[in-house]
């Protein structure tokens, strides 16, 4: 049974007034639990594109971007996207039940901020609604406004860019101790990795802007240090 096959189930669930609660509860162990990342990545990007107030075609198209959707399940897909796009009302829920889906894990929920931010930024612009929704998401997940704000700035060209934030290191940090975290980063954003925390096959393409700006934040620090 496909990834989207167990995604048209839980929607038709849902129409049939099954509680997300419910369906998230059955969602937590795997390999359901890519399902769950899922449809918590369909519906809270469905909710924020609506946030800047008009949902456009290269939002919706974003979303073929995160998710290799197959021809034979784009309805399934589309059919989660339409519910969930419907006005922003709701998309805390959504947030707490997949936060306590995950727990204190906060890798898989650094993957679906990026998928977010990936969405947010399709049209080419970062609206101020965009920033307050992906903003209250974050403190939903437990993110400090350090953390936010390197996700951030993976995705926003005008934002400031610390690579020891993007390192998650401090400035007087030795640079040995930046290395080994910059190696962890590396090792944390392998696909292997990301699949075994729950992200679906079809996403895994998420960690190429977070590899880049990994890198980019290692050789600026090496450089600066030299």
């Amino acid at each position: 049974m496909s990834i989207w096959t167990r995604i048209a189930d839980a929607i038709a669930a849902l129409r049939a007034g099954e509680s997300l609660s419910a369906i998230f509860e059955k969602l937590r162990t795997p390999p359901d639990r890519s399902v769950a990342f899922t449809i918590a990545v369909i519906a809270l990007g469905a909710k924020m594109a609506k946030a800047d107030g008009t949902v456009t075609r290269s939002e919706v198209a974003a979303f073929r971007e995160v998710f290799h959707i197959p021809p034979q399940e784009e309805a399934n897909a589309a059919r989660l996207f339409n519910m969930a796009r419907t006005d922003v009302a709701g998309f805390e829920d959504y947030a707490i039940r997949i936060k306590r889906m995950f727990g204190n894990d906060t890798a898989p929920l650094c993957d679906l901020m990026e998928g977010l931010f990936h969405i947010a930024l399709a049209d080419g612009s970062y609206h101020p609604s965009e920033d307050a929704f992906l903003s209250r998401v974050a403190q939903i997940f437990g993110f400090d406004d350090r953390r936010f704000a390197r996700i951030r700035a993976q995705f926003v060209p005008d934002a400031t860019r610390d690579p020891y934030d993007v390192l998650g290191v401090d400035p007087d940090a030795d640079l040995d101790t930046i290395r080994a975290a910059w190696r962890r980063q590396v090792r944390d954003t392998h696909p292997d990795r990301m699949l075994a925390r729950g992200v679906p096959e079809e996403a895994v393409k998420l960690a190429e802007k977070r590899l880049v700006a990994i890198n980019r934040a290692w050789e600026d620090i090496a450089d600066l240090r030299q």
